[in-house]
């Protein structure tokens, strides 16, 4: 009996002591994947939301909030210049857009220096209407309503110069009604509150009318004239003529009546006649005249 309770003491004893040897290899193993994690964890890079284009975008094509999406992008190397909040984007309002000022690809982050202000376009071809032509006109203080005009402005276009056909000082007429600006210099800014004298100004016209404004601008001087707000309803429909260059007077026309031909004088009707002797007398008689 005692060598049983003896073998059952040796037993108990082994496993207790195999029990107490596993769990601290489960705790030492516990405690190096504890150590691991949290070396892992050291080693994992902080991220930021940041917007990008969802899709491919050229030079040129308006930016719009349906476009950009937020990716994450790792703080450590996050650029300058990125947005963050959609309201950073288009500050005043998801409806005045920005244009791209460089291609880029889908998934792209978008940085400040990718698109314009908001509101202003990247290509004056944004600007023109289907069908239409942008033609530029110089212009000074004097011509330019001093400085005044602005992007989307209309204006009336004059003509200073000489008619050709008429021997007088220079004339000035007229020649475009509500012609609507798309750039003063080389800005398209309509919100733009500086003022500032510009050197040439862009209009909007239809195809055949820039030739009529390259031929009024080389034979004389162009002047804008301001067209007030309201006005807009005076403006020249697409499609029709909207440049009028001076006609030269028409030329009098003299007429040189020709002078009447006097009436041919009447020929006298032929007659023949044959001579007839009888002795010593000659005498003429009229005959009918053969041909």
């Amino acid at each position: 009996m005692r060598v049983v309770f003896g073998l059952v003491l040796i037993l108990g004893m082994g496993l207790a002591g195999f029990a107490v040897f596993m769990v601290r290899g489960y705790m030492s193993d516990q405690q190096v994947a504890l150590q691991e994690e949290r070396a892992r964890a050291a080693q994992v890079i902080e991220t930021v939301n940041v917007l990008a284009a969802n899709k491919s975008l050229s030079f040129g094509d308006p930016l719009t909030a349906d476009d950009v999406v937020y990716v994450k992008y790792a703080t450590e190397y996050l650029p300058e210049g990125t947005f963050t909040e959609i309201t950073d984007l288009f500050p005043e309002g998801p409806e005045v857009v920005r244009s791209l000022i460089r291609p880029i690809e889908a998934n792209e982050v978008i940085l400040m220096t990718d698109t314009t202000e908001p509101g202003q376009i990247a290509s004056i071809t944004q600007e023109l209407n289907p069908l239409m032509r942008a033609f530029t006109i110089r212009v000074d203080a004097s011509t330019a309503v001093s400085g005044f005009l602005r992007p989307n402005d209309r204006v009336d276009v004059y003509w200073t110069g000489r008619v050709a056909g008429r021997n007088s000082a220079e004339e000035t007429h007229l020649i475009g009604s509500s012609i609507r600006l798309i750039a003063v210099d080389q800005s398209t800014d309509r919100n733009r509150s500086r003022t500032s004298i510009p050197s040439t100004v862009t209009v909007e016209v239809i195809p055949s009318d820039v030739a009529r404004l390259a031929q009024a601008q080389s034979e004389g001087r162009l002047s804008l004239a301001l067209v007030g707000k309201g006005n807009e309803e005076s403006s020249v429909p697409i499609g029709d003529q909207a440049i009028f260059l001076p006609e030269p007077p028409e030329e009098e026309v003299q007429v040189v009546e020709a002078p009447v031909a006097a009436p041919a004088p009447v020929a006298a009707p032929e007659r023949c006649f044959t001579t007839v002797r009888r002795g010593t007398e000659a005498v003429q008689t009229e005959i009918a005249c053969s041909n």
